[in-house]
């Protein structure tokens, strides 16, 4: 019996030993900045591997950033957010070789400032705990895990669940991004791996994304048959669909909030929506008259698709709001101008544009960020706006004769793809009369 209970004691003792001197070394103490210190508050802030930040591999510098056989994931991030929905959210750092695990997360928007709130369950002892950080001119919060939180309850991983509460206004696209220590707890920061990772929430930006990875597909509607031809931007796949016939204008969105473009068309005949949900089936709505241009967008920044026309004949755009049921009308543009509306400040509202082909200039009046205009192409081209960088903003992008010609407003570089024949109709601006 004596034997075993030192033996137990050794055991906590290098538990407790590796906490203080492994797990929480997560890099870039200041030089008057003790170890011990460190290991009771926790991971020093801003070291999830998110813009403007390091991971820990200044500390823990024995193998390169994500080169172990083990990962850190982020569950529960769903395609897109509400104002103020409360999200349960579980980080696992994993490696079977492992003996103390620990992680450092945090929330930001396209501009890298703090997105949303964190709320921690009750624990006893707590194992988590909320710690501010300062990076890319910022401050930001960050959950991260305590000394109470190191060890396992099972073997090769470790799990912490808690809230993320959503901003009370749509800020566009949200980033979760986190780091994970999966240490070996030899006394030190030598052999330890370390992990990143990060996954994002849409507001319904994307306009074309049939396979819900938060980014615009490149895909066409031909109506000689009938059917949508899309290339998933998820893992290069075609797939085609046949829904509508050769005189509607296509009219594809997410209806349903489900993070997935649902196939769609606007028949002028009898001004009636026909919609193919991918969650909830088939609708048919009317809305409209004959002569107006299907505009798509989420107005009222609910995450569901409203149904909207443009009537070139007054200038003015028509929406049914989808959270209300309520109607919305503003004029803006001419008869003679191209629809090109899309989310160009990444607040989760779709702005009203158009494209003036007699200049080759967008007019954008941004939801949140004002009247902008942009010259961009040709007087044939046809403005196909979608966000096909993954920032959550609109981007600038026109069909030409097959290519497809864009302009990212990431970092505004310009990219060109051949997609499709000249006779194709472009989805992302199916709202667009052909």
């Amino acid at each position: 019996m004596p034997i075993i209970s030192r033996k137990v004691v050794f055991i906590k003792l290098s538990v407790i030993t590796a906490a203080i001197f492994a797990v929480f070394c997560f890099l870039n103490f200041s030089a008057g900045y003790k170890k011990v210190s460190a290991s009771a508050s926790g991971p020093t802030p801003s070291n999830t591997g998110a813009p403007s930040e390091s991971s820990c591999t200044t500390c823990h510098s024995s193998f390169p950033v994500n080169s172990g056989s083990g990962s850190i994931s982020i569950a529960g991030v769903p395609a897109n957010y509400l104002p103020n929905q409360q999200i349960p959210l579980t980080v696992t750092t994993s490696q079977s070789d492992a003996v103390i695990y620990g992680f450092q997360l945090t929330a930001l928007d396209s501009q890298g400032k703090q997105a949303g709130t964190f709320t921690l369950p009750a624990q006893s002892p707590q194992q988590l705990q909320i710690v501010d950080g300062f990076a890319g001119g910022n401050t930001r919060k960050y959950v991260e895990h305590t000394i109470n939180g190191l060890i396992p309850t099972q073997f090769g991983s470790k799990s912490w669940t808690f809230t993320w509460n959503a901003p009370a206004e749509r800020v566009g696209k949200v980033s979760f991004y986190a780091a994970g220590n999966a240490a070996n707890s030899d006394g030190g920061t030598s052999g330890d791996y370390i992990y990143t990772t990060s996954k994002s929430s849409q507001t319904g930006t994307a306009v074309s994304d049939f396979d819900g990875d938060g980014k615009s597909d490149t895909a066409v509607f031909r109506p000689s048959n009938g059917v949508w031809y899309s290339l998933n931007s998820l893992n290069g796949n075609l797939i085609s669909f046949l829904f509508g016939a050769s005189e509607d204008k296509i009219a594809a969105s997410d209806y349903d909030g489900d993070g997935k473009t649902d196939f769609a068309v606007f028949r002028p005949s009898n001004g009636t929506w026909y919609v193919q949900k991918s969650t909830t089936g088939f609708t048919a709505f009317q809305f409209g008259t004959s002569g107006d241009i299907p505009v798509v967008g989420d107005y009222d920044g609910d995450s569901k698709t409203d149904y909207a026309v443009f009537r070139p004949s007054n200038g003015f755009w028509y929406i049914n709001r989808s959270s209300d049921g309520g109607f919305d009308f503003r004029q803006f543009g001419f008869g003679t101008d191209k629809t090109a509306q899309g989310d160009y400040d990444g607040d989760g509202k779709t702005d009203v544009a158009v494209f003036r082909p007699s200049n080759g200039v967008w007019y954008l009046q941004r939801s949140r960020d004002g009247f902008t205009g942009v010259l961009f192409g040709a007087s044939s081209d046809k403005p196909v706006p979608g966000d096909y960088d993954g920032d959550g903003k609109s981007d600038i992008a026109v069909f030409r004769d097959g290519i497809w010609y864009l302009q990212r407003s990431s970092d505004s570089s310009f990219y060109a793809v051949a997609f499709g024949t000249s006779s194709d109709v472009p989805v992302p601006s199916g709202y667009i009369a052909q």
